[in-house]
């Protein structure tokens, strides 16, 4: 039996939360995609709301993964104690709201889903994700389990992959809104990828209008970063998952609307 992950990259602003709501029903079904994980921490920008979760649920995401910004809005404390399928960052302090895996339902069986964040050029200290996915791996049963790591450098993304390799079914990377072209199946049988892309304004710099990015470096006086107008993309990655939890194959997605 073979089992499909879709796994979708940031979603940024409310072009990122339509092309969710326009695209991920169709996509779901082009891909056969059994699964579906969705990173939403930049949905409202710096955060996400309830009503922007609920519609990234609606649309047919299974669980909603968080980063850096995950209190960017902090309405959405009292909604991630509440739902068990929002995640935030697992390595972050354990008294704050939330949870940071769990293990879900899907057709193949139960599916554990793990949130990290990575520290290296990141602006504060959570746990170490490496430590702490240790811990984590010694309470889950299933053979189906799912990591993110949110995190700048690309080579904290290949160590948490190189070390989870034949451990995990899929580790992927967030957080810096760049597709990259390194999806692969590690050697003993991970499926991996550095960044998983942005879904959000196409036209943009990390989804952010490009004048007001190039007056920051410039060293301009900037105001508010604003998301950019224009036509979306959504973007992400499908793992393909033995019976055992093994990938298969890994083929990377895109819509432009």
């Amino acid at each position: 039996m073979q089992w499909k992950v879709l796994a979708v990259g940031d979603v940024v602003a409310d072009c990122g939360v339509s092309m969710i709501e326009r695209h991920l029903p169709r996509l779901r079904r082009q891909c056969g995609a059994d699964f579906t994980v969705v990173n939403g921490e930049n949905a409202a920008v710096l955060g996400i709301t309830r009503d922007m979760a609920e519609t990234i649920f609606d649309a047919g995401a299974d669980v909603i993964t968080m980063g850096n910004h995950t209190f960017g809005r902090r309405e959405i404390c009292d909604y991630m104690d509440d739902c068990s399928r929002i995640l935030r960052p697992a390595n972050l302090a354990p008294q704050l709201p939330g949870r940071g895996w769990g293990v879900f339902d899907s057709p193949a069986g139960e599916v554990a889903v793990i949130d990290l964040i990575g520290r290296c050029n990141m602006d504060y200290s959570p746990d170490n994700p490496f430590l702490q996915v240790d811990k984590i791996l010694k309470q889950i049963n299933t053979p189906r389990i799912l990591v993110e790591l949110h995190a700048e450098a690309t080579s904290e993304k290949l160590a948490m992959g190189y070390m989870l390799d034949g451990r995990v079914s899929a580790v992927w990377g967030t957080h810096t809104h760049v597709p990259t072209a390194d999806n692969q199946i590690l050697p003993k049988g991970t499926g991996y990828v550095t960044d998983l892309g942005m879904t959000g304004p196409k036209n943009s710099i990390l989804g952010i209008r490009p004048d007001l990015s190039i007056a920051r470096f410039r060293g301009d006086l900037t105001g508010r970063y604003q998301p950019a107008p224009g036509p979306g993309k959504l973007e992400g990655v499908v793992f393909t998952l033995d019976e055992k939890g093994r990938c298969l194959d890994t083929q990377r997605v895109c819509v432009y609307a």
